[in-house]
Order: C-alpha cells, then sequence, then structure tokens
C-alpha cells in the first residue's frame, strides 16, 4: 500500500474565500469610514460654514484673505450681542455677503458724534476699530433689525450709509480665524459687550 499520496491543494482552495473576504471586509470598512466622514463634513459645514473676508472693511480686526468659521446655530439658541462680528446678506443685494460689528440692537437709540459711539447714551469701549468714526448721526433701531458698522469705520459701507440689517438677513456670528495659522483668534470682545449694557 502506498502511502505517498501527492499534498492536496484542498487548504490552499479553503483559504482563497477567507483572504477575499478579509480585503472584501477591510475595503467596506474604508468605504464606510469616508461615507461618515462625509456625512460629518456636510452636517458641520450646514452649522458652521467657512467663509472668506474679501475686503478691508473691517480691518484691523479681519484682513482680507482670512477664513472664519461661522455658527450659524448661534441667535437660534441664544441672543445677538452689542460687539457681535456677523455675517448677513447685504439688504440692497442678498445675494451677497458682508461681514460687520454689531452695533444697534432691536430698539436701541445708535449715536455717534465727536468720534464716539453710544448706545442708548452709554459709549461704547471700542479699542478694536482702525480709527474714530468721522460723520455723525442718531438711528432708532427697528424691532426687526440690526445696526452694523464696519471696524475700518471710514473705510466701510455699513449701517451709517445705506441702513438696518432685518435679522432675517443674518447668516450666523463669527467664531474664529483660523487661517492663516499665525493668524489665529476668537471674534470676542467681553468688555465691549459690558461697556454697552
Amino acid at each position: 500500500m502506498n502511502n505517498n499520496y501527492p499534498e492536496q491543494p484542498a487548504l490552499d482552495w479553503v483559504d482563497q474565500p477567507e483572504k477575499k473576504s478579509k480585503w472584501r471586509s477591510f475595503f467596506f470598512e474604508i468605504f464606510q469610514t469616508l461615507i461618515l466622514a462625509l456625512i460629518f463634513y456636510f452636517i458641520i459645514d450646514s452649522f458652521f460654514p467657512r467663509v472668506r473676508v474679501e475686503n478691508i472693511s473691517m480691518k484691523p480686526t479681519l484682513e482680507p484673505g482670512e477664513l472664519l468659521l461661522v455658527n450659524k446655530l448661534a441667535y437660534k439658541i441664544g441672543n445677538p450681542q452689542h460687539g457681535d462680528v456677523i455675517i448677513f446678506h447685504y439688504p440692497a443685494n442678498p445675494s451677497e455677503d458682508y461681514i460687520k460689528r454689531l452695533i444697534g440692537l432691536p430698539g436701541d437709540i445708535v449715536r455717534i458724534e465727536d468720534g464716539q459711539v453710544f448706545i442708548n447714551g452709554q459709549s461704547m469701549d471700542e479699542p478694536y476699530i482702525s480709527s474714530p468714526p468721522s460723520y455723525r448721526g442718531t438711528w432708532d433701531v427697528p424691532l426687526d433689525s440690526f445696526f452694523v458698522l464696519g471696524d475700518n469705520r471710514n473705510q466701510s459701507s455699513d449701517s451709517h450709509s445705506w441702513g438696518f440689517v432685518p435679522i432675517e438677513n443674518v447668516v450666523g456670528k463669527a467664531l474664529i480665524v483660523y487661517w492663516p495659522i499665525d493668524q489665529i483668534k476668537t471674534l470676542t470682545h467681553p468688555l465691549i459687550v459690558n461697556a454697552a449694557r
């Protein structure tokens, strides 16, 4: 009796589906990860979009080319504050988005004279502006609107020249500058907010 049978390739044949199954599982996991990453990206982008600063109206706080993260939920779950930096659809052309500083809330009286901004008779502490405003005037902010100014007061197209921003035009509140990396900063000014209360 000859016990020297050649080895059968059965084990190789059995291993092949397992190898294919491992590769299939590996690629399926990568696919799932990519799909989840895309879903999270679009969800985050829906509520926290990014915008690029295009002009000089907010200098020195914001420079052209800087990228900002915007919170679209800010005023759905919280209240606007004096000094917030907001993005909104320009009332005269809603296809254009502007970025300015929120100065007057609904019902406020904004007065500008002698280079100083007053909210309801109280002067604002504004260390962020490029220079004091050279214009003057008084504005009663309607109950459905905001009064906004650029930090580059004398080089900004804003509420002092074209009027109020309807609340429904507001896109959200600017949170941080995240690009370029050496300019990363948050856009909050608690002392300014307190000064206007």
